[in-house]
């Protein structure tokens, strides 16, 4: 029985995971690589193997770091069945179809820089021989998006739903179990049987009493485990402390008539944000200000949320069952069209805009950065993480000078950041969870895993994470990028 990680190792982007047992050969998610051009150019390298030998797909959840690439894989020959669960299995359409939309106009705009610039109107570099240095090249950026609308079409023909709790047959010699990892609606820790072995993949967890979704499951047995390391060697602010530095960010920017921008993720953190943003005004914590949900995708999401109730906490059932919908913002507005959301800068201050992408490397969002990051009135919210090497990071960090659309501007907004509305573990929750496998056992004893691989991290957080699950008495592993180990 070999692993060999694929994505996910050394980086929190891009998760994927091979597990072959000689009768079988299953991957664990298929996500796309993202944040610095070092990672997505992964994404242009030929897969470490056939897609036609490929007998199944597990999929822990819908966001692009994990589906990303379901469609180039099936574009390059899968024919297996996708196995999801069906809160998972309705986000990742949307999710594709997206993603598919934006490759094919980036390739577009990029095929009209390359003319516009090359001497004679040819087109000027060498990508595809940048990238063959790391790997045989399937698709160069420059020529075409990685797969098509009616990719995702195909691609969506192969998902099959799985109930939370059931056991189902996923190949020969194989069955898999999915439990609530309470990140999004839908998303799933997966725990694998084959070969008299138990392997648990953690997926991404979320934290303990988030909001809408319920708490991660805890398991207590197995012989491996694969846990995500996101917040690795920090913690999260306590809840109260997060509500109470949002409320205060609102009501500066209502006292100084400015606009408030907060990049999030379409699924997961914008229904959360919604959710406090709407108890904070039933509260009178704050005041109404007009919100611009600039994110199509974000709206489609939140449908999808209202349809599948039996995945909410019981504070959620409550509100419900009081006719309260705590995913609608009072007054909200939608901006499908893109005119309406070019039009929002022109709204009357103050106002708030929700918008995607939560790590600033794409989507509307960018357009209204480069509309407010030199004005002192605005404020830039950060509520999740930002991956290394976004331009998220480095205005986090605290830089005074950034590049939008290859034009360096200054930074004169406010930068914010709260901890507390992460869609993930922190560190204490992840030795929590971690931590159930070893509880009144040891080494040696069943159950207890012969090793924990610690996975889905930047290297720093792995490296944090580390040495405090050995302490809990795991043998530990830190994988690198296409790594294959043998589970003995």
């Amino acid at each position: 029985m070999e692993l060999t990680f694929l994505g996910g190792a050394t980086t929190v982007t891009g998760s994927q995971y091979l597990l072959d047992i000689g009768t079988a050969r299953v991957l664990v998610d298929c996500g796309m690589f993202q944040g610095s051009p070092n990672e997505t150019e992964r994404n242009r390298i030929a897969f470490a193997y056939e897609p036609r030998e490929i007998d199944a797909l597990l999929l822990t959840h819908a966001h692009l770091d994990h589906c990303g690439l379901i469609p180039h894989l099936v574009a390059s020959g899968f024919r297996g069945p996708i196995f999801a669960t069906a809160g998972t299995n309705e986000l990742t359409g949307i999710v594709l179809m997206d993603a598919a939309k934006l490759q094919t106009e980036f390739a577009k705009r990029k095929r009209r820089e390359r003319r516009r610039h090359a001497p004679g109107g040819q087109p000027a570099g060498n990508v595809e021989a940048d990238l063959r240095a790391q790997g045989p090249v399937v698709k160069t950026e420059i020529e075409e998006p990685l797969y098509t609308e009616a990719d995702v079409v195909a691609a969506m023909g192969h998902f099959r739903q799985v109930s939370y709790g059931a056991q189902v047959d996923v190949a020969r010699g194989m069955t898999a179990r999915f439990h609530d990892a309470g990140h999004i609606l839908g998303s799933a820790i997966i725990e694998i049987h084959a070969g008299g072995r138990t392997i648990v993949c953690s997926g991404d967890l979320g934290r303990q009493h988030s909001p809408i979704v319920r708490d991660p499951t805890v398991l207590g047995d197995a012989d491996y485990v694969l846990i995500e390391s996101t917040y690795g060697g920090r913690e999260h602010e306590p809840e109260a402390k997060a509500i109470e530095i949002l409320a205060e960010t609102v009501n500066a920017v209502n006292d100084a008539g400015g606009v408030l921008l907060v990049p999030s993720f379409a699924i997961g953190r914008t229904q959360d944000m919604i959710w406090e943003l709407d108890q904070l005004v039933a509260a009178k914590r704050i005041p109404q200000l007009p919100l611009y949900l600039d994110s199509p995708m974000a709206s489609k999401a939140t449908d999808i949320y209202r349809r599948h109730p039996e995945c909410f906490d019981d504070e959620m059932r409550a509100l419900l069952a009081t006719k309260e919908d705590p995913l609608d913002y009072p007054g909200a507005k939608i901006t499908n069209d893109p005119d309406e959301s070019r039009a929002i800068k022109d709204a009357p201050r103050p106002y708030m805009i929700v918008a995607s992408n939560g790590m600033l490397t794409g989507g509307r969002v960018l357009a209204h950065l480069r509309d407010l990051i030199d004005d002192p009135n605005a404020t830039l919210l950060f509520v999740g993480y930002q991956g290394e090497g976004t331009l998220g990071a480095y205005l986090q960090a605290g830089t005074k000078r950034a590049v939008i659309d290859g034009v360096e501007r200054d930074v004169r907004c406010r930068v914010r950041s709260i901890d507390g509305f992460s869609a993930h573990a922190d560190e204490p929750g992840l030795l929590g969870w971690i931590g159930a496998f070893a509880k009144g056992r040891r080494a040696g004893d069943a159950g207890f895993p012969r090793q924990v691989f610690i996975v889905h991290g930047d290297p720093d957080a792995e490296h944090a994470l580390e040495p405090k699950v050995r302490a809990l008495g795991f043998a530990t592993k830190i994988p690198t990028w296409r790594e294959r180990v043998t589970l003995d």
